[in-house]
């Protein structure tokens, strides 16, 4: 019945692909093929010494950091993260942590990753928007990779403003200490893939990571979705 169900409104009701807004294909989901053939892709898992890597140079120490695509303004990178952030589209979250886990699953970036955590957003916004989307990012790399995945070690204890139209120092302000660890012996000796979504000056991951590297023993690396050119 619900296979029925979901034929008729694809018939009457076509779903549109998050990137470009064509009508989906069958099999298609979410994004249509062209557009994943398309994304811009930074490979910046294969270059040590990366253009995301040198974003926490001097600020936090991580082990190594990456970014499946570059993300610019009007570009279709945009479109399918504010369809999947604001527009209720979760499991584009699952299909892009999917691509960028099958990106890493066969190179040396994860190979000592013990746990992958998503960035924790304030429970006021969670309730707002309904989920995190870092945790549908996270879940698509941790089925990809195999790893286990903890969403409730790390609170966001404050709810900060918008990041958006914020400045670097003023970012960094904003996030600083408003992470806290709430498990440490569950982190603790672990090296943790800490993933977000949107990467642009990093603080709220360096504050986030600042609070991981706290707990004794603990080693960081960094992976998101896009980062800004």
């Amino acid at each position: 019945m619900n296979v029925l169900i979901k034929g008729f409104n694809s018939l009457f009701f076509p779903s549109s692909c998050a990137g470009c807004g064509k009508t989906l294909l069958h099999r298609e989901h979410l994004i249509c093929l062209p557009c994943i053939g398309n994304l811009p892709l930074t490979n910046s898992h294969l270059e040590k010494d990366n253009l995301v890597e040198r974003i926490f140079w001097g600020r936090i120490l991580i082990e190594n950091a990456c970014s499946l695509v570059y993300f610019k303004q009007e570009g279709i990178v945009q479109h399918i993260m504010h369809q999947f952030k604001y527009k209720g589209k979760k499991e584009i979250g699952n299909i892009l942590g999917s691509i960028l886990a099958n990106q890493l699953k066969n190179s040396n970036f994860i190979s000592s990753v013990d746990l992958i955590i998503p960035v924790p957003i304030h429970a006021k916004k969670k309730a707002l928007r309904g989920y995190n989307q870092s945790d549908y990012i996270a879940e698509g790399m941790a089925n990809i990779l195999h790893l286990p995945l903890e969403t409730s070690a790390i609170k966001k204890e404050l709810d900060t403003e918008s990041q958006t139209k914020k400045k670097r120092y003023e970012r960094w302000k904003n996030v600083e200490k408003v992470f806290k660890v709430i498990d440490t012996e569950l982190l603790k000796n672990k090296h943790i893939l800490l993933v977000d979504d949107v990467l642009t000056t990093g603080s709220t991951l360096e504050a986030c990571g600042t609070a991981i590297l706290k707990v004794p023993g603990t080693k960081l690396s960094i992976a998101t979705i896009a980062v800004g050119l």
